[in-house]
């Protein structure tokens, strides 16, 4: 199958999840999809850091996991779909996630949603 990306023409400010990134952010990927029961956010919410232990984060992960920098985990090899679990268990919403990935204001970005042409 030929590769559907056009690598010359890339599109500013975005990350393509290949295998290569998808292997980097396979800790962070890890850890997100875990919290898909009551139990594990229970554990996630109850002691963060000895959760993130159990998953061999790196202390940069770590870190962007505490800060919520969802851009920086998008950058560090997280998958989108991933971090709404991540999301879901912290109380951030997609909107949320995806206002601090542009660097805007909740309101800013949902100002932008479903208007013709928003970028």
């Amino acid at each position: 199958m030929a590769d559907q990306r056009d690598r010359a023409h890339p599109i500013p400010d975005t990350y393509v999840f290949d295998g290569a990134l998808s292997r980097r952010g396979y800790r962070l990927n890890k850890l997100c999809i875990s919290l898909t029961t009551d139990e594990a956010r229970g554990a996630f919410k109850a002691d963060e850091a000895a959760y993130m232990a159990r998953f061999g984060l790196t202390a940069e992960e770590q870190a962007l996991v505490r800060a919520r920098d969802f851009l920086g985990m998008i950058k560090a090899g997280a998958n989108i779909y991933m971090l709404l679990k991540l999301g879901a268990a912290t109380g951030i919403g997609l909107y949320e996630i995806g206002a601090q990935q542009r660097g805007e204001t909740l309101d800013r970005f949902l100002a932008t949603r479903n208007v013709g042409g928003a970028t």
